[in-house]
């Protein structure tokens, strides 16, 4: 069954800083799409970039356009008064995992909320993306998956090349074992949400049917798992999808009639006129300002009523 998403005070973030994202070329988001997701070597997709753009100069201004600019990540500053951050690590049955904590700076209990990565690892955006959490007033936990393979270096292609080696059970082994770690922490309240996005959005879809624990996830155009495992799945689901992602959009039917066949508590969002990583504002080329802004406030509205409302930082 569906749950409806109460309206939220939240400020929009997205919104506030751009308008839109930058207007391009289907054909090369699409390339830029299959490259990123392991289809292709980056010698062979920026050869095919410089023939859909006409010269490797143009090819060159584009790539500026489609890969994430980092330094556009911080919505939330890193030394924000308002929070206290730091890396902690856990122990799970496949190594350990380190990753990053942000909480209000103010002492006290709050609903937690893990954070799982795309396939570029813990990066720059994804922390602010916890740090956004916080703001809120959740106690956010970013994750760094890619500790079970050394961790996430600086560069987001040897990021993404690192992802290649990552055991996917393993990672979820890991996720399993972040619930329980947030469950205990000692300015918990004991309700524990998840949030990722891609990668990490098909990564909520699992944690959910592994998980007996997990109380709420969110997962922004991830893939979804096997119409089977539907039913071992007690979170409540709000699961954001675009317009433009054939590949992650194929699953979505089947995976809803086995959420409805089971009685599982799910929401379901498509976002017009969207590409695969809307909500990624640091890529100019496929982000939305308006549907991330409103997939964040319903996100936030849905973490709110199914972990509790907490106090927000002040």
């Amino acid at each position: 069954m569906a749950v409806k998403s109460a309206r939220s005070p939240i400020r929009n973030f997205y919104g506030a800083r751009v308008t839109k994202g930058v207007a391009m070329d289907q054909r090369i988001i699409d390339l830029y799409d299959h490259f990123t997701h392991g289809g292709m070597s980056r010698r062979a997709f920026f050869a095919r970039l410089a023939r859909l753009a006409g010269s490797s100069a143009a090819a060159a201004s584009l790539l500026t356009l489609l890969q994430n600019d980092y330094a556009r990540a911080a919505v939330i500053a890193a030394d924000d008064a308002r929070l206290a951050t730091e890396r902690v690590g856990f122990d799970t049955p496949k190594g350990r995992i380190n990753g990053y904590l942000a909480r209000a700076m103010a002492k006290g209990k709050r609903p937690a909320v893990l954070v799982v990565h795309e396939n570029r690892g813990l990066n720059p955006h994804i922390e602010d993306v916890a740090r956004r959490l916080a703001v809120a007033g959740f106690l956010a936990y970013a994750v760094d998956l890619l500790s079970l393979v050394g961790g996430t270096p600086a560069s987001e292609d040897a990021a993404r090349e690192l992802h290649g080696k990552l055991n996917a059970d393993d990672a979820l082994a890991a996720l399993v074992a972040a619930v329980p770690f947030l469950k205990a922490h000692a300015e918990s309240t004991g309700k524990v949400g998840a949030v990722g996005f891609c990668f990490g959005g098909g990564m909520i879809n699992r944690l959910a049917a592994a998980s007996g624990d997990l109380d709420a996830g969110v997962a922004y155009y991830g893939r979804q798992i096997p119409a089977a495992q539907a039913a071992n799945i007690r979170a409540a689901l709000l699961l954001h999808y675009a317009e433009r992602d054939d590949g992650v959009n194929a699953g979505i039917a089947a995976y809803e009639a086995a959420l409805k066949a089971s009685a599982k508590t799910y929401t379901i969002y498509h976002y017009p006129g969207t590409q695969h990583a809307f909500n990624n504002d640091t890529g100019a080329a496929r982000f939305n300002a308006a549907a991330a802004g409103l997939a964040w406030t319903r996100s936030i509205a849905f973490f709110t009523q199914t972990l509790g409302a907490p106090p927000r930082a002040t």
